[in-house]
């Protein structure tokens, strides 16, 4: 028979990548973690880990049982989400990691939604704003419940295995131009724009630690040119007030805009470049009544913001 506590390690292990972090993460010492690995093995009947230099990987047993673990761990964490609302008269506490502007756009008219409705009958929310590849970490590592995140036409995403993801909206990806820049190309706001006429302008764009910026480099590398970046920075809204001041041209997915844009005139681009954005959870934790009904607010939420 498989312990249910050794199963837990194991997925940790896998998540945190040395013994002596999952010991950290679960309030255990590191030869307390080895006995219970040394222990699952035998339960198993075969090696689930083994030496690779100084730390440890997981065999194929030990994939499989990961695999398995987590859809065993999100049931537990389901009835015991159940049995928390049952004593509290609340309905469960939902950990939500999202980027900037999904957290803006989406999770914010979704707090505003759960403060009116029956706090009883309400989840509770945490948020954590962080670019996607913390997200599904922080999900991996199983301290957030539900992952907001993006990919783009021109550079996919991968996503971690034992996890469930659904589209929850897509979006254009828009060029920004100073008035003046757009009327020197002959360009009206609205027009579609080719990217290959602005080879020679100067670029704002996103921290190249982000999705964002890469996008943006491989968007300009199909129209032919490497993007001459004069200015980084993780928030649109300082782009676009730049792009109004005349520093340059941006790329900006559509809900990363902010609510007033000033003088900036906006195209979409003739060869297009959208951005889709997933809800992601882990395998099984859906069934959570907290976590279900989150995500039938987002879809709602995320419905009105396309039609926005």
């Amino acid at each position: 028979m498989l312990d249910v506590r050794r199963l837990r390690i194991l997925q940790h292990l896998a998540a945190y990548g040395t013994v002596a972090a999952t010991a950290e993460a679960l309030h255990l010492t590191p030869p307390a973690v080895s006995q219970h690995l040394a222990a699952l093995q035998k339960e198993a009947g075969t090696p689930v880990v083994e030496k690779a230099g100084r730390t440890l990987r997981l065999t194929a047993a030990g994939e499989l049982l990961v695999a398995h673990a987590e859809i065993i761990l999100a049931e537990l964490a389901a009835a015991e989400s159940g049995l928390a609302a049952l004593q509290t008269g609340r309905q469960g506490i939902v950990r939500i990691a999202a980027f900037p502007s999904a957290a803006r756009a989406l999770i914010a008219p979704l707090w505003r939604r759960l403060a009116d409705a029956d706090a009883s009958q309400a989840p509770s929310l945490r948020l954590s704003v962080v670019e996607p590849d913390e997200a599904l970490d922080q999900l991996r590592k199983r301290s957030t419940d539900l992952a907001l995140v993006h990919s783009y036409t021109v550079l996919p995403r991968d996503f971690p295995a034992a996890c469930e993801q659904a589209v929850l909206m897509e979006e254009p990806v828009l060029l920004a131009l100073h008035p003046a820049q757009a009327d020197a190309l002959h360009l009206t706001t609205g027009q579609p724009a080719d990217l290959s006429r602005l080879a020679g302008v100067p670029w704002l764009a996103p921290g190249p630690e982000t999705s964002c910026h890469e996008m943006i480099q491989r968007a300009c590398g199909t129209a032919g040119f490497v993007p001459d970046i004069r200015a980084c920075g993780s928030d649109f809204a300082v782009l676009t007030a730049l792009v109004a001041a005349g520093a340059g041209a941006a790329l900006v997915p559509r809900m990363a805009l902010p609510e007033t844009v000033g003088a900036v005139s906006l195209h979409p681009l003739a060869q297009p470049v959208s951005r889709t954005i997933y809800t992601v959870s882990r395998a099984g934790t859906g069934k959570r009544p907290d976590l279900r009904r989150v995500l039938e607010l987002l879809r709602d939420t995320a419905a009105g913001a396309s039609r926005g």
